[in-house]
C-alpha cells in the first residue's frame, strides 16, 4: 500500500452510478471512460468498480505476479497515459523481472518500468466502444487513477486470458472502492533564491547515468522545470511548443528513430524505433503507426525543453514536455543503447527546433 495516505470517505451511491453511466453511453457513445468518471463526478477507478458483476470482475492477488504471468497471453496492446498523453504499444510481454515495489519489462515492442507502489486496484473489464467488443486488465492508484491497462487483441491466447483472470479473481466482487488520498509525486518548489545554482550544476556536470537525474533534483529540493530554467543554457534550452509536432514529422521524413517515453505514476511506457504516420486531429497530436500509437494534447504543452545530461559515452539529449502544473507530459530521445554515443541525426533535428527566450 503507499505510504502516507489516509481513507477518503466516498459514500457511492452505485445504482446511480451505473444509471448516469448507461445514460452517457447512450447519448455519447464515444466518450471513453475517463471521461465518462469526470462527467459522473467519480474517478475511473470507481465507475469501472461500480460494474462489478455487470461485464467487470475485480482481481486480487500480488500484481506482481500477475504481471510475471502475462507472456502466457501472447500478444496484446498495452496503454500508459497521463492527463494530457496516450501510449498505446502492441506486442507480448517478455523479459519480465517483478518482485517488491518495482518491476521491469524488456520485450522487444513492450518496454515498462512498474513501480507497484500505485497499483491498488485491479479489474478484468468487458466493455462495448466504437462498435468493437474489447477486454482488457485495467489497474488503478489508490485515488482510482488509471495506472496501466492491457487489451486483447487477435493475437492474444484466449485460453491464457481465461485462466489468468480465474486466478486472480477476487473473492468479494464488491462494486466500491475504498480510496485513499496519493501524495502529490511533484516536489514543492523552492524559491530560486534558496537555490544553490552553482552546486545544482556542478552535480549535472557530474552525471554519469540519466537515471541519476531525479535524485539531483531530490538532493537540491527543485523540481524539474525548476532545475531546467536554473542550470542555463549548457544542460537545457527552452523551445517552442510546437517542437513536439516539428521533431516528430522530421523524424518521419528522415526515418530517425526515437525513445518516447510516457508515464503515470504507476508505469512508464517506452516505444523505441520509427514513427511514420503522424496525424493532427485538433486537439489531439496523433502518431498512428501499425504497433504505436501516442495521442498528445498539444495544446496543454506549457513548456518544452532541450535537455542535455553527461553519460560516459559524452552526451544524450532529450526533448521534454511539461504541463501546467509541473507534470512532466513526456520525454523523448534518439534511439541509443548504454556504451554507444548519441546519433547526429538526432541531434541535428533537435537543433532545428525554435528557441525561446
Amino acid at each position: 500500500m503507499l505510504e502516507n495516505t489516509n481513507a477518503i470517505p466516498t459514500p457511492v451511491d452505485i445504482p446511480s452510478l451505473r444509471t448516469g453511466w448507461l445514460r452517457l453511453r447512450q447519448d455519447e457513445p464515444l466518450l471513453r471512460a475517463r471521461d465518462v468518471a469526470a462527467r459522473l463526478g467519480v474517478s475511473e477507478g470507481e465507475l469501472v468498480a461500480s460494474r462489478c458483476g455487470d461485464g467487470v470482475i475485480r482481481l486480487e492477488g500480488t500484481f506482481a505476479d500477475l504481471i510475471r504471468d502475462l507472456p502466457s497471453l501472447g500478444r496484446v496492446m498495452v496503454l500508459t497515459r497521463n492527463d494530457y498523453c496516450v501510449h498505446e504499444k502492441k506486442g507480448q510481454y517478455d523479459n519480465v523481472d517483478a518482485s517488491g515495489s518495482m518491476g521491469i519489462v524488456l520485450a522487444e515492442d513492450i518496454d515498462l518500468r512498474l513501480f507497484f507502489r500505485h497499483w491498488h486496484f485491479g479489474f478484468a473489464v468487458r466493455e462495448t466502444s466504437r462498435g468493437r467488443e474489447l477486454e482488457s486488465l485495467q489497474f488503478f492508484d489508490g485515488d482510482g487513477r488509471a495506472v496501466h491497462k492491457v487489451y486483447l487483441t487477435e493475437g492474444t491466447d484466449r485460453s491464457a486470458w481465461r485462466a489468468l483472470v480465474h486466478r486472480y479473481t477476487a473473492a468479494v466482487q464488491s462494486p466500491l472502492l475504498e480510496l485513499v488520498d496519493v501524495a502529490d509525486p511533484l516536489p514543492s518548489r523552492r524559491p530560486d533564491a534558496e537555490v544553490n545554482v552553482d552546486s545544482l550544476r556542478d552535480g549535472w556536470r557530474a552525471l554519469r547515468d540519466p537515471h541519476d537525474f531525479f535524485a539531483l533534483l531530490k538532493r537540491h529540493q527543485t523540481t524539474r522545470t525548476q532545475a531546467l530554467r536554473l542550470v542555463g543554457d549548457e544542460f537545457a534550452q527552452r523551445v517552442d511548443n510546437g517542437s513536439m509536432r516539428s521533431m516528430l514529422e522530421g523524424a518521419a521524413a528522415t526515418e530517425v528513430p526515437l525513445m518516447i517515453f510516457v508515464g503515470s505514476p504507476g508505469v512508464v511506457q517506452i516505444h523505441t524505433g520509427p514513427v511514420k504516420n503522424i496525424k493532427v486531429a485538433d486537439p489531439w497530436l496523433n502518431v498512428l503507426d501499425e504497433g504505436f500509437n501516442l495521442h498528445l494534447r498539444e495544446g496543454r504543452i506549457v513548456e518544452s525543453w532541450v535537455v542535455r545530461k553527461p553519460v560516459p559515452e559524452g552526451v544524450v539529449t532529450s526533448l521534454e514536455l511539461y504541463a501546467e502544473d509541473g507534470t512532466q507530459i513526456a520525454q523523448v530521445f534518439g534511439k541509443r543503447k548504454p556504451g554507444v554515443p548519441e546519433r547526429d541525426d538526432w541531434r541535428a533535428l533537435l537543433a532545428g527546433l525554435e528557441r525561446v527566450s
